[in-house]
């Protein structure tokens, strides 16, 4: 993979006192002020809305609750190249780069605008993701939540798709490093995840596995890919719904997640996949991300769960705030407290669907189930997936 060595001056990794008995949650305040721009999907506040939901349903108490670290350079090197990340941090303090700087590391886009916060903001999300990673291999079983950790087009040398750093790929990395020998990652963003696929595309330690709509950005995860023998695209077709979701769960996710018997899983929980998200055409209730959490967390005794995509605040915030309650048993399909309702009125967003929201956004954190037909699409993406797990053996 081309990575440099393990930092010489780890985080710390001292447990808090509700873990490993009880899942923890990494967050920041962070994100609450922070916006890559009025005009970008990211204007949105999303891990805010997460933590202030699960807080105000009585989900989140103080005690199993932790502030994210900033990821020093010499941890962030471990994959990204210390030329970017100098160039990330500088663009930062300038809050500008050059043309060259630009085209170079891809920042100052459309996609990956300068914001006043671009360095800090993915090195706290990715800090969280190292620290889940060390802490996770310390304990025989243990839950780790951080849905900020969810930027998975990131490149060594480059942003990507609106992630300047890669959480996931070096909360994998720290996991390794620290002697787990069997990593699953699991993603269920609406987009390939294609960062962290290539980071593992020659490590027989790591088994990827992307559920995306076929012939969205970033246009790669085909079925017929073949970027490694351990890594597995289930590309699916617009209008994706629960019923297919669930078919290739029970048929694909879960029998290759079994036969690779990890020590350790990483789900990415991208909610750009549900229906009334605007940067997909995908057509998944929030339920359908709740079940898969649900069924795949018995694969493994060590969980990083991690967000991802998602662009409208009502959905993404009540799907990953229900995606807490899954990890703690907690059945997420009851009605919002008055204080949640609260926190759900509160929400803006500036695109037509926000100007006159429909009350079941503020009423609700349970989407109505969206079942359909199970079409032919789906069945042979799932047939060409089982015919690679045959022939990987």
């Amino acid at each position: 993979m081309g990575v440099a060595t393990p930092p010489l001056h780890p985080m710390p990794t001292e447990f808090p006192n509700e873990f490993p008995a009880r899942p923890l949650f990494l967050g920041s305040e962070i994100y609450r002020g922070s916006s890559y721009g009025a005009k970008h999907p990211l204007a949105i506040p999303r891990v805010s809305t997460a933590i202030d939901l699960s807080r105000a349903m009585g989900w989140l108490p103080d005690a199993v609750y932790r502030d994210s670290p900033l990821a020093s350079p010499q941890e962030l090197a471990r994959f990204h190249t210390p030329d970017y990340i100098a160039a990330l941090h500088r663009a930062e303090a300038d809050q500008h780069v050059d043309a060259a700087t630009g085209e170079r590391y891809n920042l100052g886009r459309l996609e990956n605008p300068v914001f006043p916060e671009m360095y800090r903001r993915p090195a706290i999300s990715t800090g969280a993701a190292i620290l889940a990673g060390r802490l996770l291999a310390e304990v025989p079983a243990g839950i780790v939540y951080s849905p900020a950790s969810g930027t998975h087009h990131a490149r060594p040398g480059r942003a990507s798709g609106f992630c300047y750093l890669n959480a996931p790929v070096l909360g994998i990395l720290a996991l390794l490093d620290s002697g787990i020998e069997r990593v699953l990652y699991v993603d269920l963003d609406a987009h390939h995840g294609d960062g962290v696929e290539d980071a593992f595309a020659d490590d027989d330690r790591v088994l990827t596995l992307s559920v995306h709509e076929d012939g969205r950005w970033p246009y790669t995860g085909k079925a017929e890919d073949r970027p490694g023998d351990l890594a597995f695209n289930l590309p699916v077709p617009p209008e994706f719904n629960d019923t297919e979701m669930d078919y290739l769960l029970e048929t694909v996710i879960l029998p290759l997640g079994q036969a690779f018997r990890p020590q350790a899983l990483v789900i990415q929980t991208g909610a750009d996949a549900l229906a009334e998200d605007p940067l997909s055409r995908l057509d998944l209730s929030n339920g359908a991300l709740w079940r898969a959490v649900r069924a795949l967390m018995g694969l493994a005794p060590r969980l990083l769960v991690v967000g991802g995509g998602g662009y409208n605040p009502w959905s993404v915030g009540r799907c990953w705030a229900g995606i807490w309650a899954v990890l703690n048993d907690i059945a997420p399909t009851v009605p919002p407290t008055p204080e949640a309702e609260s926190v759900l009125r509160a929400l803006r967003w500036s695109r037509a669907a926000g100007r006159n929201p429909p009350e079941h956004w503020f009423t609700t954190l349970a989407d109505v189930p969206r079942p359909g037909l199970l079409r032919d699409e789906v069945r042979r993406v799932a047939a060409a997936a089982i015919a690679k797990m045959v022939w990987t053996g």
